[in-house]
């Protein structure tokens, strides 16, 4: 039997997506916006996508060469293609796909994020609003997307990994199980139940990764230009001090939900195969985040505009809520605001836009479950 997917977004995860998906034999859509498709004519000029064995001297992973059943710029078709559409695009983009989909989508609908980032409760509250509340989609959450990858040339990949498992949850969460029975056949690792959307985007290993030592490294990563390798050079003792203490607030935030969190060690030992006995250490000798000097070059960065934005802002969110101080969360978000000239309290990922504000805990938790 021939599994059909459409990979809606055609950057470094959605070339990926479509490669490994192709690779295993998969029919896939690869469908790319209209103001990102150089990556679509790439394609087509070279007649498929490869992933490179090798890279600046470093060994890489999956490399191959296959062909894309459907290269499309034609949002109806790709949707129209395939039961199963999988969005590995940034956060900011999920809204304004969805929209344009909503026309073209019909009952029984998979509608995978990766990453979620709570984007199952801002599509639903959409496509209730528009007047669409009777159309029976399943809205999936995973915490991430599986590769460490990058595209290095036209319709050319580096795969630096591939985590051992990929966790999610479905909106609602009586659905999880259904969702990965439904999603198991196309991918090429383990799919595993979270608790709920809102775990799965508590559980984002971006959150601190990410936002946090890009904001206390960005002298350094302006005025080098993220020539050097982020986790190594941007993790110090003081650094990784600073990310334990926000990993205490996020473990707090999930108390008082009543979300049971893994902490970031062993989620980071168990996804890449490690035994680290610390965070520093996870950041020093990852061969997967260190094969390539990669690095934020602004605050522009999606470690600041997704990752701050749409991880922090919604913790932040949930603390307010629970009464729950976090003053690491917060002033990551100050500064933040101050290098872009923006508030990401308001553009961000708030309660109101998860459609969740005005309610009580246990009314989110019953909405969700």
């Amino acid at each position: 039997m021939t599994y059909k997917v459409s990979i809606i977004g055609a950057g470094n995860a959605g070339l990926t997506a479509a490669y490994h998906f192709s690779i295993l034999g998969t029919s896939v859509c690869l469908y790319g916006a209209k103001d990102f498709e150089q990556p679509l004519s790439d394609i087509e000029n070279k007649g498929g996508i490869e992933a490179l064995a090798k890279f600046n001297q470093v060994s890489l992973n999956f490399s191959g060469f296959t062909k894309i059943a459907s290269i499309s710029r034609d949002l109806k078709y790709a949707v129209e293609f395939s039961e199963l559409l999988i969005l590995p695009v940034p956060s900011f983009a999920q809204e304004l796909l969805f929209i344009e989909m909503l026309p073209y989508l019909t009952d029984g609908q998979v509608i995978m994020l990766m990453p979620g980032n709570y984007g199952s409760l801002v599509l639903n509250k959409i496509k209730n609003e528009m007047g669409y509340q009777d159309l029976d989609l399943l809205f999936v959450d995973a915490i991430s997307i599986p590769w460490a990858t990058r595209i290095v040339g036209p319709a050319q990949l580096a795969i630096l990994g591939m985590k051992e498992f990929l966790p999610l949850s479905a909106l609602p969460a009586s659905r999880t199980q259904e969702a990965i029975e439904r999603l198991t056949p196309i991918f090429p690792l383990k799919l595993t139940a979270l608790q709920n959307v809102i775990c799965a985007g508590l559980e984002n290993i971006n959150f601190g990764g990410h936002p946090l030592l890009t904001t206390l490294n960005m002298g350094l990563l302006e005025n080098f230009e993220g020539k050097f390798n982020y986790y190594q050079d941007c993790c110090s003792v003081a650094t990784a001090n600073a990310a334990a203490v926000m990993e205490d607030e996020r473990q707090a935030i999930g108390r008082g939900l009543g979300v049971r969190l893994s902490s970031e060690l062993d989620m980071m030992n168990a996804l890449y195969n490690m035994d680290c006995k610390t965070v520093y250490e996870v950041n020093r000798t990852s061969t997967t985040h260190g094969k390539l000097n990669s690095a934020p070059r602004s605050s522009f960065d999606r470690y600041i505009t997704e990752d701050a934005a749409y991880l922090l802002v919604p913790c932040y969110e949930f603390a307010q809520l629970l009464g729950i101080e976090v003053p690491i969360i917060t002033s990551c978000l100050h500064i933040d605001n101050a290098y872009n000239n923006t508030n990401y309290f308001k553009t961000g990922r708030t309660l109101d836009k998860m459609g969740l504000a005005q309610l009580s805990v246990e009314q989110i938790m019953a909405l969700i479950s």
